[in-house]
């Protein structure tokens, strides 16, 4: 690709001396297991979130997992969820037993819709996930609202958010707690799989402390059955380092989004929608377009990477297929999921980069609109 979708080494080459350093002082520390690098980045993230406390976990999966089974969900639970999100936000529900339950999400932001989450609650419902999807928060007053009114927790899946605003405060402690993946292409990536929880609750972070180690905080001692998901320590001082770069690489996804936005307004072309509370991240700047194919086999002929968030909705995924649901049953989701399309966006996409991607989506849409 001329232009590829993705290039996570471009972070390495810009802060090479930097991650070098980093990497040397946990080699040289001998300690690879939790310790301070793990306890400083956890400490800076959770100030960088606004919130209390953070707890490192393996990756933003186990974030999820371990957050459910430290406020006691599962066999027998439900937990709302979105219909149109990735996998991980429905696979966490399901590998504590529990039952995720999916609504339609608002067919402009993409996001849980708030006002559906009531015809959702059963005596069985325990939670709710919203999902600050493609970098947007979700409407979490209306959220909480029904959440505290119903004595739901409130677990946001805040993986594509890092650095989101919700009407002026940072994502991290609206809700009992949110999870975070560092997964490498996120805005603040890992160079491999890494997560979080912050959270105001010290006895949720104190839970979650003692579930990420075997259920132990006294070694050979363990009080629960926990589990081995502990944010590596090398991976906690690579992420230090890219957490103080952080709001520059955001910038510069706003300025290509912005650039985007007022480019593409072309034939059959939805762009994305931003509420005046929210001030979105940009993890992925997506479109919707019912000429998505040809589209993208028009991009890939230009040189130009994109990719699909997501073509399958979790209802109609083969791992859900005794779930009860079928095709029809989310048509928002469905026509979502048929019709999006993710443009190139992140510290590697230049300016003139951004321009030939607009001259290229131009020409399209003039071919096809004659």
């Amino acid at each position: 690709m001329t232009i590829s979708f993705l290039d996570p080494g471009q972070i390495y080459r810009e802060l090479r001396e930097e991650l070098d350093d980093a990497y040397h002082r946990v080699m040289n520390s001998g300690v690879y297991i939790l310790g301070e690098t793990v306890s400083s980045f956890e400490d800076n993230y959770a100030r960088y979130c606004q919130a209390t406390h953070c707890v490192g976990v393996a990756s933003g999966l186990d974030a999820l997992l371990l957050t459910l089974r430290a406020l006691e969900i599962g066999p027998g639970d439900e937990v709302i969820v979105p219909a149109h999100t990735f996998i991980a936000t429905w696979l966490a529900v399901s590998q504590t037993g529990a039952t995720p339950i999916p609504i339609e999400v608002d067919d402009r932001t993409f996001n849980m819709r708030a006002d559906l989450i009531e015809t959702a609650i059963t005596k069985r419902t325990k939670a709710v996930i919203p999902v600050h999807l493609y970098g947007q928060p979700a409407d979490l007053d209306g959220i909480l609202e029904i959440a505290r009114r119903h004595k739901l927790y409130v677990i946001e899946d805040a993986a594509q958010a890092h650095g989101a605003k919700y009407k002026g405060q940072r994502i991290g402690a609206h809700g009992d707690a949110a999870t975070w993946s560092f997964y490498p292409g996120k805005n603040l990536g890992a160079f491999g799989d890494a997560g979080a929880i912050t959270t105001n609750n010290a006895d949720l972070a104190d839970r979650l402390r003692v579930l990420r180690n075997y259920g132990s905080r006294e070694k050979y001692h363990h009080e629960i059955q926990g589990f081995n998901s502990r944010l590596d320590p090398l991976q906690a001082a690579l992420l230090d380092v890219k957490l103080r770069h952080l709001n520059d690489w955001n910038a510069h996804r706003e300025s290509i989004s912005q650039a985007y936005l007022d480019g593409l307004k072309v034939h059959e072309i939805t762009l994305p929608y931003v509420p005046k509370w929210a001030s979105p991240v940009w993890h992925l700047f997506v479109i919707l377009t019912p000429n998505r194919d040809a589209l993208q086999n028009h991009l890939t002929k230009a040189g130009i990477g994109s990719l699909i968030h997501y073509p399958v909705p979790p209802h109609l995924q083969k791992a859900y297929e005794n779930g009860g649901h079928k095709k029809g049953d989310f048509p928002v989701s469905e026509t979502i999921a048929s019709q999006v399309l993710s443009l190139p966006i992140g510290p590697h996409i230049s300016g003139p980069d951004c321009e030939e991607i607009i001259g290229s989506m131009a020409r399209f849409a003039k071919k096809h609109a004659q």
